[in-house]
Parts: C-alpha cells; sequence; structure tokens
C-alpha cells in the first residue's frame, strides 16, 4: 500500500495504519511519506488541514502503537531542507498567515525538480539526517 502524505491529515493515525494492515496480503508493506519537523509548522500546515507534522521517533511510536514492524525509516527531500528551514524561519518572523502553494516559474521548478530527483537513489542506503519530509516501510 502507498500513503503519500495522508497520515498527517488522520486524526486517529494508529487505527487507521492498523485498519489499512489487515487489507495486506501476506508479506505486504506500507510505505509512507509525511511532513517532518514540527518546528517549521506554518500556514502551510493549517491551510492544508494538517494535524501534526512528525519527527522519526513519533513516527515510529504511531507504527508500534499499530502493532507494526518499522522496516525503513528515514528521512527525505534532503537537499531542498535549507531552502525549505529558512523560508519557514523567516515565515515565523514575519509572522506570515497564508500559505506558500504558488506554483514557481517553469524554469525554477525544473531546477528544484531536478535537486529533489536526485535523492532517490539515495533513501534507504544512506542515512539522511534531515529532511523537508519522512519516508517509512511498515509491515
Amino acid at each position: 500500500a502507498f500513503i503519500y502524505d495522508v497520515l498527517h491529515h488522520i486524526e486517529d493515525r494508529a487505527t487507521y495504519l492498523r485498519s489499512l494492515a489487515g487489507y495486506l496480503k501476506p508479506g505486504g508493506r506500507i510505505l509512507l511519506t509525511v511532513p517532518a519537523n514540527p518546528w517549521m509548522w506554518s500556514a502551510h500546515d493549517t491551510a492544508h488541514h494538517h494535524h501534526r507534522r512528525y519527527t522519526l521517533d513519533s513516527l515510529k511510536a504511531v507504527a508500534t502503537k499499530a502493532g507494526l514492524k518499522v522496516h525503513l525509516i528515514s528521512h527525505f527531500n534532503s537537499l531542498l531542507f535549507p531552502v525549505a528551514a529558512v523560508a519557514r524561519l523567516i515565515g515565523k518572523a514575519i509572522g506570515k498567515r497564508t500559505s506558500d502553494d504558488q506554483m514557481p516559474s517553469a524554469p525554477v521548478n525544473a531546477i528544484l525538480t531536478r535537486i529533489f530527483g536526485l535523492e532517490t537513489h539515495l533513501v534507504g542506503r544512506v542515512p539522511l539526517p534531515v529532511g523537508v519530509s519522512i519516508v517509512a516501510i511498515l509491515s
């Protein structure tokens, strides 16, 4: 099962994960992603009805509470983390109250897409100590 950027929208996460695990075939796994770093909470999270952002430990805890085994857990979107962190810190400093959903220009978006894609061969192979998001594989 693939659960991309969903879990942080759900109030009772452990029940949801336990229920989802019940649909897995024997040996099946859940691949999920969530936003990382509670300190990065911003108007973006509020506008998109997020309930929380995660740390590695808090995601492990909810998986364990759901009775699931964690096979992999890692940060990702690490290369863009410095840019996102600075943007969030500046937003907090100036009291920004609006979401940052505006699509960048096509050339900027192409550059960001390439930078994001550079990590595809690192996740799960190399520990990524920071990132905008977290990925986990559970069963």
